[in-house]
């Protein structure tokens, strides 16, 4: 499958030059397929944030390069605010950031900007609130009159009005209960099968990952440790855990029992999953027996 995204030995010093600087990433290399849903995970200060805030151009890289379909991005610095519209970017609580009159109005801004015809607009702005569960009705009220679960979502509505051809979620559902968290990933998930949109998913929660991800990207120490099918990532558990990170709970009770003595694998990830896993070692044992 064709590159949407080439990550080219890319390094990002902060503060370069000064007594006080900081790596925050050094010679990251790696590429995201077209229409793939690519989980990114790491401890605190392992990169994931700015890893991401280079592919729309919010960080330049001190080294290296990013590549949007086949193109640098930095190669005509003029021309990077297309690369803005082109890789749709949700930073954390993305609410705070709502500021119009009316959720439409705000979730019409970034296809404004891009200048296009009203009625385009208002295609747009329907079409994006429907992904992510916003009603009509909803459309014309004040953003600031919404749940904080709703006010999530119509920012998210506004980024996927641009029409991106990569979204990018950092920790999309942070500081939601876990119905509204579900709903949103669900609603992400779904938005990705009826687009094909390339969406790249930072999250602290491996069931998150696990459940929505086709493949993983894990940070840690400002460079790349793993990245590989979801199976395969949790399938190293313990490389995981010495990493600092945490694997889905169901993945650290199959773990358990594999140190118990018996024969299971370690892959196990989702809950149904490990059902299936668990009926078919009945099975396999019922025909021994």
């Amino acid at each position: 499958m064709a590159a949407i995204i080439k990550v080219e030995h890319l390094t990002h010093i902060y503060g370069e030059g000064m007594p006080d600087a900081t790596t925050a990433l050094e010679d990251v290399s790696f590429e995201v397929e077209k229409g793939e849903f690519l989980g990114v995970i790491g401890s605190t200060g392992s990169g994931k944030s700015t890893l991401i805030s280079h592919f729309n151009g919010i960080l330049k890289p001190t080294r290296g390069k990013i590549y949007l379909d086949g193109k640098d991005i930095w190669a005509e610095p003029d021309k990077i605010r297309q690369v803005r519209f082109a890789v749709g970017m949700v930073q954390q609580y993305p609410e705070y950031q709502l500021f119009e009159e009316t959720v439409a109005k705000d979730i019409a801004f970034g296809p404004r900007n891009m200048g296009l015809p009203e009625e385009e607009i208002g295609e747009r702005v329907r079409r994006s609130a429907k992904f992510c569960g916003l009603s009509e009705d909803l459309l014309e009220h004040s953003p600031f009159e919404l749940s904080g679960g709703q006010k999530r979502r119509a920012a998210i509505a506004g980024v996927m009005a641009m029409n991106p051809r990569v979204l990018v979620l950092d920790e999309p559902a942070a500081g939601l209960d876990p119905e509204g968290r579900d709903t949103i990933l669900s609603q992400i998930k779904q938005y990705h099968k009826a687009t094909g949109v390339t969406v790249l998913l930072v999250s602290h929660s491996m069931e998150d990952i696990a459940k929505y991800a086709d493949r993983v990207l894990v940070m840690d120490q400002h460079r790349i440790a793993m990245l590989d099918e979801v199976a395969k990532v949790f399938a190293r558990a313990d490389e995981l855990l010495e990493l600092g990170l945490s694997v889905p709970q169901v993945t650290k009770i199959f773990l358990r029992l594999r140190q118990m003595g018996l024969e299971i694998p370690t892959d196990v990830y989702t809950v149904p999953y490990a059902v299936k896993t668990i009926q078919e070692a009945l099975a396999a044992k019922k025909e021994v027996g």
